[in-house]
Parts: C-alpha cells; sequence; structure tokens
C-alpha cells in the first residue's frame, strides 16, 4: 500500500535529518534518513532535496533536484516506511547516470539506513 509523501522545506528539519547521521551515499545520491517528528503524521514520509554548489550552475543543479523529485515519487511511496524523513543529496554523478539505476540507488538506499518496507518483511 502506497504511503504519503509530503516535501521538508524549512532549513530547521533539513539540519534535524543530518543530525541523525544515518545515512548512505551512492554513485547517483546520497540519502541522509530519519525518524519524523513528533508532529508528523505517522502515515507519511516526508523528502527534501538538496545538491551544493560544487556540482554545477543553477540549471545543473535544478535538473539533478527534478530527477531525484522524480525517482522520490516513483521508489518512496511504495518502498519506504511511513513515518520517515528524508533529504537526497545530488551529486556530480546523477544528471548522467540513467534513471533506473538512479531508482534503484534510491531503493538500495533506503534499505541500508532501515526505512525499507522489504526489511522488515524480509523481501527485495
Amino acid at each position: 500500500m502506497p504511503i504519503g509523501v509530503e516535501r521538508l522545506k524549512k532549513r530547521a528539519e533539513f539540519l534535524r535529518v543530518a543530525s541523525v547521521r544515518r545515512k548512505w551515499a551512492a554513485p547517483g545520491m546520497v540519502l541522509q534518513a530519519a525518524r519524523g517528528a513528533q508532529t508528523s503524521e505517522a502515515d507519511v514520509s516526508r523528502v527534501g532535496f538538496t545538491v551544493t554548489k560544487k556540482v554545477g550552475n543553477a540549471v545543473v543543479r535544478n535538473r539533478i533536484k527534478r530527477r531525484l523529485r522524480a525517482a522520490a515519487d516513483q521508489v518512496i511511496p511504495h518502498h519506504a516506511q511511513s513515518g520517515w524523513d528524508f533529504v537526497l543529496i545530488g551529486r556530480q554523478g546523477s544528471l548522467g547516470r540513467d534513471f533506473t539505476d538512479l531508482t534503484f540507488d534510491l531503493r538500495r538506499a533506503l534499505e541500508k539506513v532501515g526505512a525499507s518496507t522489504a526489511t522488515d518483511r524480509g523481501t527485495a
């Protein structure tokens, strides 16, 4: 059953997720994860996106964020546990990476940080 997905928008929310130190680096992205804040609904996960200026100019950074948003919209509702907050950090390899590989990176990262529905059921 798909879960609801909302966006992280405030800097404090991004910093809270970063402070938990549950992360996984893949060739296309870095995933940071934390249990949702107490005010968050239990059946909703939230996700935020960021790309540093080191990766490229605004056009490149926005293109990477669009790709990460599309991957998250496909993967998180079906493969993530509800009640988690995620931050996807774009990397240089995000732009040239095949989209199916990008979604695979995200599914694998969810498993590694312990926020995947597959880890609960023992299925892949």
